[in-house]
């Protein structure tokens, strides 16, 4: 009973550990946005981490002065206040002074060690990880105050790490930079926890795949172009939009090279209403071009400004090479809507042997995503669809039913529509046994 006293020090020392470890886990894995809403909504302890957390190197270096000198406390004051009781103890049942003194030395150490690990790490800092915001606001001001007392000494340490560290020629940096792997992991693990839908990783998965893009993996082919010349009578103009779901039409002369601009079908409407002969020149709009290395976001802001939603794209030499609405970019990021732009949606079809039948226009980025072949998608490529990549393998036009073998896939051209390959038939490698 006399040492109690002893023993209760001890476990306040191995208390006051755990708060420091508790508290220094507890910043370090708050969220800054969730801190920022709860400072926002007053909270005095949240703005307080964001100072602490603001520099993270004085702070670590404050709660890790305050872990070491209470770790050399307890050991010290254990060894002194429990050792020589316990050897005490052993001699009085028996035990060899050879001995007693080293039994009751590595006692101590075990014990204070079993109890530092506990009480002093284990304990506390799954409570910090249970709900580190919360944690972190509750012992800002502490740690505040400790991280001022301790000023002092953590300029010396500062000063010495950073000497070390030069002398050592390794460059530090205090700037934290963050992937697009991170961001993919934490959109996933949002996912898999509940707190994002599906639709929504769907969505932003969508938003990244969008920013990497070329202007030429979004928009509509010069095949696919559906134009109105302007020296067609008005019997020809008339069957070119009743066969169209289109609303737009570049207006061309002679070849669609010779772009003169964009015609409503709706001003065609008005003329015809209005008993007039169809006059195309009169209602030309003008269209914006843009080249062909465009990223899709640079072209994104030419549609903002264009009052057509509209935009032709031109090659090196001036020749159109397809076009692009705000339709397009809608559906770049969010998928096909079936809109006016739409005729057959594009899509990534899973059989049930776990072959793919993939529409061969998809973007290479979207494929290597669906069917996890990240090959697919080389920085370096220069193509922008699954039929691009299949033409780079092969480097000729294929038919209908060759197979290529790519790195233990396969790909099976199984439509062609003349000599544009429409659908493919891809096959994952098979998995050694």
């Amino acid at each position: 009973m006399g040492y109690l006293f002893e023993i209760g020090v001890i476990f306040v020392l191995l208390i006051l550990n755990g708060v420091f470890a508790m508290s220094e886990l507890a910043v370090v894995s708050s969220r800054r946005p969730r801190l920022e809403a709860m400072a926002a909504k007053g909270s005095k302890g949240a703005a307080t981490v964001l100072k602490l957390a603001a520099n993270p190197g004085r702070f670590l270096s404050s709660v890790q002065i305050g872990i070491t000198l209470v770790g050399i406390l307890a050991g010290a004051y254990s060894g002194a206040t429990l050792s020589e009781p316990l050897t005490q103890f052993l001699l009085a049942q028996g035990v060899p002074v050879s001995v007693a003194n080293v039994l009751a030395i590595a006692l101590v150490v075990g014990l204070i060690t079993y109890f530092s690990l506990v009480v002093g790490e284990l304990v506390p800092k799954q409570i910090a990880l249970s709900n580190p915001e919360a944690v972190a606001s509750l012992m800002a001001r502490p740690m505040l105050r400790v991280a001022f007392i301790a000023a002092p000494v953590v300029f010396i340490l500062e000063r010495s790490s950073r000497f070390i560290i030069g002398t050592l020629g390794i460059k530090s940096t205090s700037e934290s930079t963050v992937t697009e792997e991170e961001i993919k992991a934490v959109i996933a693990e949002g996912t898999n926890s509940g707190i994002l839908e599906p639709e929504e990783k769907e969505l932003m998965a969508g938003v990244m795949r969008f920013s990497d893009r070329s202007i030429r993996a979004v928009m509509i082919p010069r095949p696919d172009i559906t134009g109105i010349d302007l020296d067609w009578d008005d019997r020809r103009i008339i069957e070119a939009i009743a066969n169209s779901s289109h609303s737009r039409y570049p207006v061309f002369t002679g070849s669609i090279d010779m772009v003169q601009g964009v015609i409503q079908a709706k001003d065609l409407l008005d003329q015809r209403l209005k008993g007039e002969a169809l006059d195309l020149r009169s209602r030309i709009r003008q269209v914006d071009m843009v080249p062909d290395t465009a990223s899709a976001l640079d072209v994104l802001d030419t549609l903002r400004r264009s009052p057509l939603q509209m935009v032709m794209v031109i090659d090196e030499y001036g020749s159109v090479e397809g076009m692009v609405t705000a339709a397009d970019i809608l559906t770049a990021i969010v998928g096909n809507l079936g809109g006016e732009d739409s005729e057959e949606a594009s899509e990534i079809i899973e059989r049930a042997d776990g072959s793919w039948l993939i529409d061969a226009d998809l973007g290479v980025d979207l494929v290597a995503e669906k069917i996890a072949c990240q090959g697919l998608n080389d920085p370096d490529r220069d193509y922008e669809t699954l039929a691009g990549f299949v033409l780079s393998v092969t480097k000729a036009i294929p038919s209908t039913g060759d197979v290529v073998d790519w790195r233990g896939w396969t790909f099976e051209i199984v439509d062609m529509d003349a000599r544009r390959i429409d659908k493919v038939l891809v096959t994952a490698p098979r998995q050694s046994s």
